[in-house]
């Protein structure tokens, strides 16, 4: 059964209004607040649509009301300032500063204003036409499928009123992002709700925050060959942002990061284009969709930084075509098996001084089967596994399975850090996290705080007032030489060894007394309730 919409008394079911809106838009910019009760208000109007394609209903209305809005107020601004020679019709005043031009048939408030009429659904789809007309750049990435008769109109118009009152058009409120959250939050459900088809387009967000925490990707190239909705990307600006003065990067929020990347999935791509399009995410993710192994999109680009979340252990990547492919420097990786297809397509695209971060299914650090166990064994021979981090359960939607993050460095001396060269670091997380619901867990901001902080101690992150030290149960600084010991497996397991107990203080002989009392005053209870079934089974004339 599905959830009730969250609604205020007197509302239409699947409401969201303006009042609720405030409430929740007064929490501070860390936490809005209101995106739970709005996703509760749209998934009550699915009625029978499948989330899979609900989704792209819902994240495109969302989209085409954040481009109006920004429109809307900069025609506003043209307006007023017509008696000098703006005019706020002409296209080009608004691509000037970096604003999609929405044509007259597009403008939310002609949608909003006919919400209620039958053809709406139309309405809808000529204005996503009209807006991928008039911008090029996207062209093919906008959702035009409203006007499909499994698609109830009444509901596309309550739909269409919700999200209406996101919102409220002026730059302070744009600041915080709240378009841009909504998307996030509601992709996250969207893949929560498909369940394994959801891990195609969405990274749990506290995994990419964990990634972008522990590179630190201040300036340069930021690429990832197998993009999904661009989560990668958008928590990297975050992170830019967020560090904006002191950060090597004259403290400008985003100005020398340059972002790859590629997709191969179709709508998929559409969802990243629009996911980075709504927060202002300039991004080269090429023309249309491609397969990274087999069209790369990018042969030349040598990134400064990799962060990605490939398809775990893929069987379907067709790799028997791929042999003789120039990236397998290390290793032939198997037909069956992609996991050191992608590590060498990223070590490949590095940067001189890049560093990798990738997610990969944990029997990437330790699988000998198709030659994987030679191939990791060339890897870390050449020096490039600076840390090994693994992970909780239950932390995809997509798998139940644990994981593990990799991180590679193309050069251990490089100035920024001490020099590594011959040491990796190995992080055992598997004990950390919470429970979010009865089936995910996810790393909570101290956790991800706790781990990217040992890496950058480790390290020797300048601006990183940590010492490191190796911690029993959770981290160890392992030379080469004992790596080769573990025959090149990698699971941190292996060299982080077993946390220390905590020494309560109470002596030998008289915790052991303690023991033995407790033990003998067990076992006469034991003795006394198997009395007490044999006499009753006796009573039944069960006790012969």
């Amino acid at each position: 059964m599905r959830n009730p919409a969250a609604t205020a008394k007197g509302s239409e079911p699947g409401t969201f209004t303006r009042r609720q809106f405030d409430m929740g838009n007064q929490a501070n910019g860390s936490t809005l607040g209101f995106e739970k009760d709005l996703w509760r208000a749209a998934d009550a109007l699915r009625s029978n649509m499948d989330a899979a394609e609900y989704k792209h209903v819902v994240l495109g209305l969302i989209f085409l009301k954040y481009i109006s809005e920004a429109f809307e107020e900069h025609h506003a601004k043209l307006t007023v300032e017509r008696a000098s020679g703006a005019d706020p019709e002409d296209p080009d005043e608004y691509r000037a500063v970096n604003i999609f031009w929405v044509p007259k048939e597009a403008r939310w408030s002609h949608l909003k204003a006919n919400a209620k009429q039958p053809s709406i659904g139309k309405m809808v789809d000529d204005a996503m036409l009209a807006i991928e007309r008039d911008n090029p750049s996207l062209k093919g990435v906008l959702p035009k499928d409203y006007a499909h008769p499994r698609l109830d109109k009444q509901r596309l118009g309550q739909l269409i009123d919700l999200i209406g009152n996101i919102g409220l058009g002026d730059k302070e409120h744009r600041g915080k992002d709240i378009l841009g959250r909504v998307y996030e939050y509601f992709l996250a459900q969207f893949a929560s709700a498909e369940g394994k088809k959801g891990g195609q387009f969405y990274t749990p967000r506290c995994v990419v925050q964990l990634l972008v925490e522990m590179l630190a990707p201040y300036k340069g190239r930021v690429y990832d060959p197998c993009c999904g909705s661009g989560g990668m990307f958008v928590q990297s600006v975050k992170f830019v942002e967020a560090h904006a003065t002191g950060n090597g990067n004259g403290g400008k929020a985003r100005g020398e990061i340059s972002i790859y990347g590629q997709e191969s999935n179709h709508t998929t791509w559409r969802l990243a284009k629009m996911n980075l399009a709504i927060r202002g995410i300039d991004a080269n993710l090429g023309k249309e969709h491609a397969d990274s192994f087999h069209r790369n999109l990018h042969p030349d680009l040598k990134a400064d930084y990799i962060l990605a979340n490939p398809p775990f252990n893929d069987s379907d990547w067709r790799g028997d075509l791929l042999k003789k492919d120039k990236r397998w420097k290390y290793g032939v990786p198997p037909a069956s098996n992609a996991n050191f297809a992608w590590v060498q397509h990223f070590i490949h695209h590095l940067a001189p001084t890049g560093l990798a971060g990738f997610v990969l299914a944990n029997g990437s650090m330790s699988s000998t089967q198709s030659g994987e166990g030679e191939i990791r064994k060339n890897i870390v021979e050449a020096d490039l596994v600076d840390c090994m981090v693994a992970l909780p359960g239950q932390l995809f939607y997509s798998t139940q399975i644990p994981v593990c993050l990799w991180f590679i460095a193309r050069d251990k001396k490089d100035r920024r850090f001490r020099d590594r060269r011959g040491e990796t670091l190995f992080i055992d997380a598997r004990k950390m996290g919470r429970m979010i619901d009865r089936v995910h867990r996810e790393l909570t901001e101290e956790d991800i705080r706790k781990i990217a902080e040992t890496y950058h101690a480790w390290r020797g992150d300048k601006d990183c007032k940590k010492k490191y030290k190796d911690v029993p149960g959770f981290c160890k600084a392992a030379t080469i030489e004992e790596i080769r010991k573990h025959n090149h497996i990698l699971t941190p397991g292996r060299y982080v060894g077993a946390a220390a107990e905590e020494d309560d203080g109470q002596p030998f002989e008289e915790k052991m007394a303690q023991l033995a009392a407790e033990l003998r005053e067990q076992t006469k209870k034991s003795t006394k309730l198997d009395k007490l079934i044999w006499a009753n089974l006796e009573d039944i004339g069960y006790g012969g």
